[in-house]
């Protein structure tokens, strides 16, 4: 019965994947109904916490970009990335980590993929060696970065545990960073050079391809951000770097008379929420727009996802503990590192870092895996690249006018998924060397 009910959520939760985008979260609800209401199981608590530090990291975030802010950082990794055209396969996945690093979500990289392809285009490299580790780097710093919404979750599940922000942020921010780079070394041998790629060749003959017209440096001097742009990064970096010292010098968060000290996430909460009203005061963007921007939106999906997927899977489980502790905890124990593989190929089903560590990763804690191992494990959820219907991919696709980004006649051999893989095993590696460092 225990697997029958884990069937019904799979079942859902693939339906959800068919209507895409928030359609996941909402879909994995009836799953939830069925276990409640069919097999009897009762429902756990909502993951409120993790949903409202997720909302404030996103108000914030999405107010830095009304206030211009998103687009004078891209206007500046524009710069970087014009004057140093030959290196554009390492400076590309380290401007788009960069971002992800900071903003706390991979949808910031849309703005940078069509400068990289550009400029692969114009120093003739092939823009596939570029993009694909761009896109792979964008999303492999959510599980690095202080306020994505799975490191959010990650840190929610563990800090009881002893797990605080600066040391997870030290076991998977060098991991997956190292492997990113190690990965766009091998994306330089990637393909045919640009000239002798038969799609660009037909490209050209058929003149589908725009003449290039490099940008001068002079051109993107000109530029003018908004008055409140340069304020709003300050204001927001300063949040995430704030978020970081409270979470590395526990003495700092105020002591009540019940003797209990802030939690980290009603400390992320009240920083963001801080940060996202100062910005708007200092800034004087219009408040209208924070629901308007894309990363509002792609934060308010992240919200759904996780509301579903996660009571569903939280329900199932805790309703079966016993059961599922007793039929794996064996298995998961002698051999660990198959959590990871469960988290990589739920993560490609749900295309959600932040939903899978809240639905996986207490599987993982109750098998007694230690929680140093589950944070070398937890760059596993990057398993967005595995099929090619993700938002970034699709983008990256579109941008590169040569055609060298495309994906196979067989769907799954796709310009990503070698980088992708290459990266993901690599961050799992690097990430047990750097727990046993940390810890």
């Amino acid at each position: 019965m225990v697997w029958v009910q884990l069937l019904v959520v799979l079942v859902f939760l693939f339906l959800g994947v068919r209507l895409g985008s928030a359609g996941i979260g909402l879909a994995s609800g009836v799953g939830l109904a069925v276990l409640v209401f069919v097999f009897k199981l009762e429902p756990t608590s909502p993951p409120i916490d993790v949903m409202l530090m997720i909302l404030a990291v996103v108000c914030a975030a999405a107010a830095m970009q009304a206030a211009g802010g998103l687009d004078y950082l891209v206007k500046l990794a524009e710069r970087l990335l014009r004057s140093n055209p030959k290196y554009i396969t390492f400076l590309g996945p380290i401007v788009t980590y960069t971002f992800t690093f900071f903003a706390g979500t991979g949808h910031v990289a849309y703005s940078v993929l069509p400068v990289i392809a550009e400029v692969a285009r114009e120093t003739k490299i092939r823009p596939e060696r570029p993009l694909s580790i761009s896109v792979i780097a964008s999303q492999f710093a959510i599980t690095g970065g202080p306020i994505s919404a799975a490191m959010v979750a990650m840190l929610g599940l563990t800090e009881s545990m002893g797990m605080t922000l600066p040391k997870l942020m030290l076991v998977t921010a060098p991991s997956t960073f190292l492997a990113c780079m190690i990965t766009a070394f091998i994306c330089n041998f990637m393909g045919k050079e640009l000239e002798d790629d038969p799609e660009y060749q037909r490209r050209v003959k058929e003149g589908l391809i725009p003449p290039v017209r490099p940008k001068t440096l002079e051109e993107l001097k000109a530029y003018k951000p908004q008055p409140g742009a340069i304020p709003s990064v300050i204001i927001f970096l300063a949040a995430a770097v704030l978020i970081v010292v409270l979470g590395a010098v526990p003495s700092l968060r105020p002591t009540f008379a019940s003797g209990s000290s802030l939690q980290m996430w009603h400390a992320i909460c009240i920083v963001m929420l801080v940060a996202a009203t100062v910005i708007l005061w200092v800034c004087k963007c219009d408040p209208g727009q924070i629901v308007k921007g894309s990363v509002f939106q792609a934060g308010a999906n992240a919200l759904i996802c996780i509301f579903g997927i996660a009571w569903a899977g939280d329900t199932w489980f805790n309703g079966n503990q016993a059961v599922i502790t007793e039929q794996l905890g064996s298995i998961v124990q002698s051999a660990p590192w198959l959590l990871a593989v469960v988290l990589f190929f739920f993560s490609v089903l749900v295309n959600s870092q932040a939903a899978t560590t809240r639905a996986i990763m207490p599987l993982g804690i109750a098998l007694g895996i230690p929680v140093p191992f589950l944070a070398a494990m937890f760059p596993a959820v990057n398993g967005y690249f595995f099929l090619p219907n993700y938002g970034p991919i699709i983008a990256a696709i579109n941008f590169d006018s040569t055609g060298t980004t495309r994906i196979g006649k067989y769907v799954l051999n796709h310009s990503f998924m070698i980088p992708g893989l290459i990266a993901i095993v690599l961050s799992v590696v690097f990430g047990f060397i750097m727990q046993a460092i940390v810890f």
